[in-house]
């Protein structure tokens, strides 16, 4: 049976990571790196739990630490963009997850563009709800481009997208649709996709 530790312990310690956002990226290290789910429910049993999308807005940025774009993706400018296209549900909160931040020497920076032709800068693109009804033409404008495409679409991992949030078990998780992030010329790491609730490889609902 694991027990439950103090802050300071060794059981804290496991489940740490650098940056003022500390309530919100320990959790997720445990997830996406070692699936430590009981050490996560650990941790929240001693620290209030984070809205909504103040946890979607940390998977956005674990999600881009665990993605190899191809060498032809490289920006134009010296930041690491996690963009946002239509309403923003975060508010303030993507902004503040992102603060400090840094991916393969970039800092990273939130921006929120008002069409799918401003994405040519984007590593990690979040469509918001607010998209559904244009999302096939959404998706159709990116296809020449290495961009992570992550969603709450219902069906978004079958509709072309690439990860989808859904709720499982009280839990925001997420599944992969493999073949779209292939297609795009991502590769996703085996440990991103360990905690992955589904792992597609094609693009038909239900499938």
């Amino acid at each position: 049976m694991r027990v439950c530790k103090q802050n300071g312990s060794q059981g804290a310690s496991r489940i740490s990571a650098p940056g003022r956002h500390a309530l919100l990226l320990p959790w997720l290290a445990a997830l996406l790196i070692a699936g430590e789910l009981a050490s996560a429910a650990c941790f929240f049993a001693q620290t209030s739990k984070p809205k909504e999308y103040e946890v979607k807005a940390t998977y956005l940025y674990n999600f881009a630490r665990f993605v190899e774009w191809p060498a032809s993706a490289a920006p134009k400018d010296s930041s690491f963009a996690i963009c946002l296209l239509g309403v923003d549900p975060f508010g303030h909160a993507l902004d503040a997850v992102l603060e400090g931040e840094s991916i393969d020497g970039k800092a990273v920076a939130a921006r929120r563009i008002a069409k799918p032709q401003d994405a040519a800068n984007c590593r990690v693109l979040f469509i918001s709800m607010s998209e559904e009804s244009r999302l096939k033409e959404t998706l159709a404008s990116l296809d020449k481009a290495s961009v992570l495409t992550v969603s709450d679409i219902p069906q978004f991992a079958t509709r072309g997208g690439m990860i989808q949030f859904i709720s499982a078990e009280n839990r925001i998780r997420f599944e992969v649709n493999l073949s779209n992030a292939g297609d795009a010329g991502l590769r996703l790491s085996s440990e991103l996709l360990k905690v992955a609730v589904a792992v597609r490889t094609n693009t038909q609902p239900g499938d």
